[in-house]
């Protein structure tokens, strides 16, 4: 169990971070996925009040920095701006839609397409009051069944074994029960629910299930072992032109230490269709492409 000093301070647009050149804004993206639309628009939003770029985060988020600020606020008239763009769909949850998901899940192999389950989670965590107190490094990890985030540190999350099943994870070491995909977001956030019962107040709060006395092992009622389909392990996927299951393609763009320049988005914009993806490799997916 892990003795907190301070609260949780993980920065967002409504809470940022100051740093020495500027104020520093985090944007939270469910599974990476981020419409060009909203792409277009930041690409703007960081050239007026930002350093003109956007920094891709190893969660799936975006990062914008050196905003001026007053009182440890930034301007209204770049949460207004952002806002417009889609990017803060819940101020009150801006700072737990922490969802990871497999960035080619429901495109490219998996066991299951998990594209609704993670909508469907953020939608659940942001329609219950008591969950927006969770830390805004609590972070919920869905794995499509390729294993290739299955070896990331989280909080709650759960890997698929089948097309409609999936196996919960609690911590970075517990598994969980097999649920059906559909129960699934429902379930997860039933342990969130168990785990802020748990982590104490205030300041010295817990913010990660892994903190907790057993690990996580009280949030659970009985003893899940790991199911053998879950023990499979995937590489990130190579830059370049990758075949969807449907057909068409996607596109694995590497971006140079996570920095998307506007020169960079421009080029994938010229590309994209109606959105692109974040991984958590600090690169960006166009999905959807139509053979040439």
């Amino acid at each position: 169990m892990k003795n907190r000093s301070h609260s949780d301070r993980c920065p967002g647009v409504l809470r940022p971070w100051i740093a020495d050149d500027g104020a520093i804004v985090r944007l939270r993206l469910i599974g990476g996925v981020l419409p060009t639309s909203a792409l277009r628009d930041l690409v703007v939003i960081s050239d007026t009040y930002a350093d003109g770029t956007v920094l891709l985060t190893k969660r799936t988020n975006l990062q914008l920095r050196g905003i001026q600020h007053s009182d440890s606020c930034v301007p209204s008239d770049l949460v207004d701006a952002l806002s417009r763009a889609g990017l803060l769909p819940s101020p009150s949850h801006e700072l737990v839609r922490n969802v990871m998901v497999s960035p080619l899940t429901g495109r490219v192999g998996g066991q299951a397409d998990l594209r609704e389950t993670a909508l469907e989670l953020d939608r659940q965590l942001c329609a219950d009051p008591d969950l927006a107190s969770l830390a805004g490094r609590f972070l919920f990890v869905l794995d499509d069944g390729r294993g290739d985030i299955e070896s990331r540190s989280l909080d709650l999350g759960l890997m698929a074994v089948d097309a409609k099943t999936v196996q919960l994870r609690i911590g970075s070491h517990l598994w969980g029960p097999l649920v059906p995909l559909e129960d699934a977001p429902e379930a997860l956030l039933s342990y969130a629910r168990r785990f802020l019962a748990l982590r104490g107040d205030g300041e010295t709060a817990l913010w990660h299930v892994d903190e907790l006395p057993q690990g996580g092992e009280e949030l659970l009622n009985e003893h899940h072992a790991r199911d053998l389909r879950t023990q499979v392990s995937a590489l990130p996927p190579p830059y370049g032109i990758i075949a969807q299951d449907d057909g068409r393609s996607a596109e694995h763009v590497a971006v140079p230490d996570g920095l998307l320049t506007s020169e960079l988005a421009a080029t994938i914009l010229d590309r994209a269709g109606t959105e692109v993806i974040v991984t958590p490799w600090r690169s960006v997916v166009i999905p959807d492409l139509e053979s040439e």
